[in-house]
């Protein structure tokens, strides 16, 4: 098949997983909010206006202002920046570091792999990983940075393990043994032949882990361990809401639903990627056409 062929039937593939195209417009709604903030948001989100105190939505606030008179949309939206940013590195630092160790302990197995996955894994899974967060945060101390760190440090084991057990499957295979027979290296069977066999569920798993990655920073922000005022952040904003829960419940509502569809997105996505990666769900659409045709 031609390139421009593949290209068509990879396009026609993803038209087909319809709520993935709808979590994927929902995403790039949020990119794009916490993108261009500075020039969407119609107020500073920190600047405090008292007598404008828990103003209800109107034509000059739309999503009303907090108990300091703060704009909550310009804060939702600078909210959505600092979540996504937060989860784009975090994965990014878990998934670097989670592949890297998965790797070594897959491909070498014996003394590295107990290590790797039997003392270490172990050792960082003994705790739920918002609790590692936590006590991690906790320590070193509430700053965006160590946020960053606690939350990588929760999740790498998971793609680890992830890692480890596609690796073991795949180094038996007769085109990795044939480049070793070859005298291809270590380091080039891994970066060469491996890991790109091995990507499809590591996607998956992280889109999964963006919308975890999310949820626990607002968790953590939330609980005042996570990015510190005045910078504005979703959970931050609903830890602030609750004591305005009855009297101004669009304090709470309008960062909830951000978060909420937010994480929605992220498992839309991750949903869709793992139907069009999954050669058994492409195998099962091939016979439900070839009976409907029948």
């Amino acid at each position: 098949m031609s390139q421009p062929r593949r290209t068509r039937a990879a396009w026609r593939n993803i038209a087909q997983h319809r709520l993935a195209l709808v979590g994927s417009a929902i995403l790039l709604f949020f990119l794009l909010c916490g993108l261009f903030a500075p020039w969407l948001a119609p107020h500073d989100p920190t600047h405090l206006h008292l007598s404008a105190r828990l103003l209800p939505p109107s034509t000059s606030h739309w999503f009303g202002t907090d108990e300091l008179g703060r704009d909550v949309l310009s804060r939702t939206l600078y909210g959505a920046r600092v979540s996504l940013s937060v989860a784009i590195a975090v994965v990014a630092i878990s998934v670097a570091l989670g592949v890297t160790l998965g790797m070594l302990a897959g491909f070498y197995g014996g003394f590295t792999d107990t290590v790797i996955n039997i003392y270490l894994g172990n050792a960082f899974l003994s705790l739920p990983g918002i609790l590692l967060a936590i006590t991690i945060v906790a320590f070193l101390g509430p700053s965006l940075a160590n946020l960053v760190l606690a939350l990588a440090l929760a999740a790498w084991v998971n793609y680890a393990r992830l890692v480890r057990a596609q690796v073991l499957s795949v180094k038996e295979r007769e085109y990795v043994q044939a480049a070793r027979s070859l005298g291809a290296s270590d380091l080039h069977l891994m970066l060469r032949h491996i890991l790109p066999n091995i990507l499809q569920p590591l996607l998956v798993q992280a889109a999964v882990g963006m919308a975890a990655a999310v949820l626990a920073e607002a968790t953590l922000s939330f609980l005042g361990l996570g990015v510190q005022p005045p910078t504005p952040t979703w959970g931050a904003m609903l830890n602030d809401a609750r004591s305005h829960l009855f009297e101004s419940p669009y304090l709470m509502f309008f960062p909830a639903a951000a978060l909420a569809l937010c994480v929605f997105s992220f498992n839309l996505i991750g949903d869709g990627l793992r139907d069009l990666l999954d050669p058994r769900t492409k195998l099962l659409d091939s016979s439900a056409k070839l009976r409907n045709g029948l």
